[in-house]
């Protein structure tokens, strides 16, 4: 069975953070952002093989991201 669970990746000062709205506390970096989506990946493995080790449930995955438009020239 497959999930998908959204990240949010985020320049931080010199590199890229990325976290899960899901997935509180189950963060990471990278030099890139497809390196710090990588290290996510790897991040969420683990972060969910600790949450079924300690007989937590996995949490399901209810984030969902959009983008808004607004016209600078309006303001």
């Amino acid at each position: 069975m497959a999930q998908r669970f959204l990240i949010i990746i985020e320049k931080a000062n010199d590199n890229f953070s990325a976290y899960s709205p899901d997935l509180p506390g189950c963060i990471a970096t990278g030099k890139t952002p497809h390196e710090t989506r990588e290290n996510m990946a790897e991040a969420i493995k683990l972060h969910l093989q600790g949450l079924k080790e300690d007989g937590l449930p996995i949490p399901h995955a209810v984030a969902s991201a959009d983008y808004i438009n607004v016209n600078l020239q309006a303001l």
